[in-house]
């Protein structure tokens, strides 16, 4: 079974008992298809980069959730019921994709990359690095007056 990550944001208003309520429907929905919660994570109530517009209101905040479960491939389309759920704002499904990081993913053209031959020095090449003109005479709207505004 792969893994997944679901991410629920809930309106900012709901009651600890009200949000712990959903995340124990949806465990149960996962264990109930052989699935396992592996974490639950809160990360408390944030403040949202835009407005969600609902039929209560608009929420620039909201108390984000995140549960990494595993489960059978179809558990977005049994997750679905989600959507009519009147405490959420947003839900999200992601499905891991065997993540590799640092040394381990440099390492799995078998030994191809290594950090002693990557470049050292300077992203830019010297080349591509125009001097300054100083062409600020031309940007003067007063050139009589030795360009004071």
């Amino acid at each position: 079974m792969p893994l997944y990550d679901c991410m629920l944001l809930l309106k900012p208003h709901v009651k600890r008992e009200g949000l712990m309520e959903l995340v124990a429907r949806v465990g149960r929905h996962v264990y109930s298809r052989n699935g396992v919660l592996t974490e639950i994570k809160s990360f408390g109530t944030i403040q949202l980069g835009y407005g969600i517009k609902k039929l209560s209101g608009r929420y620039y905040q909201g108390q984000l959730m995140q549960m990494t479960m595993m489960a059978t491939p179809n558990i977005n389309k049994e997750l679905q019921y989600l959507n009519k759920e009147d405490r959420l704002l947003r839900w999200l499904l992601v499905k891991h994709r065997d993540p590799k990081y640092g040394l381990e993913f440099l390492n799995e053209d078998d030994g191809e990359l290594e950090l002693n031959k990557l470049p050292l020095g300077n992203i830019f090449d010297d080349e591509d690095i125009e001097e300054d003109d100083d062409d600020d005479d031309e940007y003067d709207e007063n050139p009589e007056n030795g360009g004071e505004h």
